[in-house]
């Protein structure tokens, strides 16, 4: 049984550590940051960035194979953006931890007012 739950989960844990991998390199992570603006061509991109042009092409590779952006052709240009749908393994395996930072977050605000309800 507990096979099955780790083999039926292992795209996700794959993928979340893929993307945080992307977004490790703080170059990689800076070039995805600056499409928030909206779609770039590599060239735009390389202007304001201390690495050469076929640098930012390599790692935007590596974020359009992470699925965190997309390449669209305008004639011979590509340009690159965000993929909306890119970040959401990573949020999901985020989110798995809210529940016990909110529990770990109640049991210290009740050590705080002795326990009692302040309301």
């Amino acid at each position: 049984m507990h096979f099955l739950i780790v083999s039926i989960n292992l795209p996700l844990v794959k993928n979340h550590e893929y993307l945080l991998k992307a977004l490790a390199d703080p170059t990689r992570r800076e070039i995805f940051e600056s499409l928030r603006s909206g779609p770039r061509a590599v060239g735009e991109l390389a202007a304001g960035m201390p690495v050469s042009r076929p640098a930012v092409s390599q790692h935007l590779k590596v974020l359009k194979e992470a699925g965190l952006v997309r390449e669209s052709r305008q004639g011979t240009r590509g340009f690159y953006s965000i993929d909306p749908l890119g970040l959401e393994p990573l949020r999901t395996y985020l989110e798995s931890f809210w529940g016990e930072v909110l529990t770990a977050f109640d049991a210290a605000a009740g050590k705080k007012t002795g326990g009692r309800d302040e309301r």
